[in-house]
């Protein structure tokens, strides 16, 4: 991988395993939107970032430091794709699927923001937990500013803890406003701690992110995976579930039936297996028909 400036932009060549169409529409991050066929935008990190793409060409609208602070680990790019995948293609389902969504990255995400967006990603669509988590930045968030436009971070765990339910009421959120709720109280208080979590075990992990009301299975995984960087967790979601017993099983199968054959399976790296399907089932909407 080569790094070079050219007037606002950092140039990364040589850069294998990426694709943006792949990386911010396999379900895990909610504030990056195309702004053009291959070309991203969003907030990450209390910063606004460009992202375009021409071929293996990435172009990051940023300076140097933020993106050897920031981006470079944000976006994974310490991490061997390429080993990644040939383990999970000996199994042949997940060679064509892996091969559909070859540029997937897993983006390392705040844990505060995981842990809000997924509780407001429970059932739920991508688009209407996009609109949710925009109106809570725009309501809550602190202003940034982007070639003269306007833009919000993601609130803190402070500035939520002090909203009411009626606050929250302009997020549109339904029920979902007192799991909000309920995990700035449990950060606030100090029952929960970044610090703490990341020192825990995954199963004991597991345990702790579920003391949130409203933090079931899947929205726990997703935390995990996306904002804490547990490779081995699995989320299993609509999406996940038809996929797993249209090519795994044959017929129905519950959840946990799922998760553990997963867990045997894909071991220390089904956060991988779990985006590569993912992102192959509802594109293909295999399992739908």
């Amino acid at each position: 991988m080569d790094i070079n400036k050219k007037d606002n932009n950092l140039i990364v060549t040589g850069l294998k395993d990426f694709n943006l169409h792949h990386i911010f529409d396999c379900g895990q991050c909610f504030r990056f939107n195309a702004v053009s066929e291959n070309s991203y935008f969003g907030i990450a990190k209390n910063k606004a970032l460009l992202i375009s793409q021409d071929d293996e060409v990435i172009f990051y609208d940023t300076t140097e430091d933020d993106f050897k602070n920031i981006w470079y680990d944000y976006f994974d790019l310490n991490r061997d794709y390429s080993e990644i995948k040939s383990r999970l293609s000996n199994d042949p389902i997940m060679k064509e699927a892996v091969s559909y969504g070859d540029g997937i990255r897993i983006l390392n995400q705040d844990l505060w923001e995981a842990v809000i967006s997924f509780i407001i990603s429970a059932s739920n669509n991508i688009p209407r937990i996009k609109g949710i988590i925009e109106r809570l930045c725009e309501n809550f968030g602190k202003q940034i500013s982007y070639m003269g436009k306007t833009y919000y971070t993601f609130p803190d765990t402070d500035t939520i803890y002090s909203l009411s339910k009626e606050d929250l009421s302009v997020i549109r959120s339904g029920f979902r406003d007192k799991y909000i709720m309920d995990a700035a109280d449990k950060f606030k208080s100090g029952t929960l701690t970044e610090e703490y979590i990341k020192s825990l075990s995954t199963p004991d992990a597991k345990k702790a992110l579920m003391t949130i009301n409203g933090v079931g299975n899947k929205v726990r995984d997703c935390i995990l995976l996306f904002g804490l960087g547990r490779v081995d967790s699995f989320p299993v979601d609509v999406w996940i579930k038809r996929i797993m017993e249209y090519c795994y099983f044959d017929g129905e199968q519950s959840i946990p039936a799922i998760s553990a054959f997963a867990e045997k399976h894909f071991g220390d790296i089904g956060g991988f297996a779990q985006q590569y399907l993912f992102f192959y089932a509802r594109e293909n909407k295999i399992g739908t028909e």
